[in-house]
């Protein structure tokens, strides 16, 4: 089986977080979007539910080899090679996400807070730190943006903690949470959550909160208006997703947004962002 056998069909219509949206500028959504299906195609493979993780190892060895250039089996890592060529960046950050993947195929537990951060320096904080280089923005955005996105990974692990422990027995809850709340990894199979279970993971969610703090003035570093605005409505999604994982049961209640939801909070964000932009920074 190759690459394109384990594609689950997925495009960045369907994450939790804009990709490339219309705030977007045009001429920086192709390279975004390339990347986007690179990330998109490995990612599949690592989480295919029943491939040999040796299988699975090999494919991405497939993709690193296309996108440095020792091969071109993989279509997504020759597109985004190319891309990358011209606009005259490294592939550092799709490697950094491959890295991401191999660990997903062979670690399935975290120990504690800062092993799932380490997680998330590979998993997430590239992907923001690429789209901040396409854009041509200062590195020194880098350590908000490194915030925001491990943000955004565990909220995603904590919506989808069921799923990925029914279908993968990945568990990115970090171990200690379940001991201090005195929770059952068995509890995720098992909805409505326990007591001891929600406990562990409204404690994750107010651990992620301290993230979203450090990561609110992140928009006001980018100098890209149409840039910034994105990251603003993201930050916004984030900080209400999060406290909906506070307080709500992933296992049993609704913890994703609506479209609906989507537009209303862009709206009900968009005057004090552009407040914000004419507020000598």
């Amino acid at each position: 089986m190759s690459v394109a056998d384990f594609q689950s069909g997925k495009d960045h219509r369907g994450e939790n977080f804009p990709v490339a949206s219309f705030l977007i500028a045009p001429r920086h959504r192709a390279p975004v979007l390339a990347f986007y299906r690179f990330v998109r195609a490995a990612d599949d493979v690592a989480d295919h539910p029943t491939a040999a993780p040796e299988r699975k190892l090999a494919l991405l060895e497939q993709m690193r080899a296309s996108l440095v250039g020792e091969s071109d089996a993989v279509e997504q890592g020759v597109a985004l090679r190319k891309l990358l060529a011209e606009r005259d960046l490294a592939p550092t950050h799709a490697l950094d996400l491959l890295e991401a993947f191999r660990r997903d195929v062979v670690k399935l537990r975290y120990r504690d807070w800062d092993d799932l951060l380490d997680y998330c320096r590979y998993s997430a904080m590239p992907v923001g730190r690429f789209v901040l280089d396409v854009h041509g923005e200062d590195q020194a955005c880098w350590e908000a943006n490194d915030s925001l996105c491990a943000a955004l990974q565990v909220i995603n692990h904590l919506q989808d903690c069921a799923k990925d422990y029914a279908e993968l027995d990945r568990v990115y809850i970090p171990a200690d949470h379940f001991a201090q709340a005195g929770a059952l990894i068995t509890a995720l199979a098992a909805p409505p959550a326990s007591p001891e279970l929600r406990s562990a993971i409204a404690a994750l969610a107010a651990k992620n909160a301290g993230l979203l703090q450090q990561s609110r003035a992140f928009s006001g570093q980018i100098r890209n208006r149409r840039l910034a605005l994105e990251v603003d409505l993201i930050q916004t999604l984030a900080e209400d997703l999060n406290a909906r994982l506070a307080s709500r049961d992933p296992l049993s209640e609704k913890v994703h947004h609506s479209k609906l939801d989507v537009a209303t909070l862009f709206v009900k964000r968009l005057p004090a962002f552009l407040l914000s932009r004419l507020t000598p920074r």
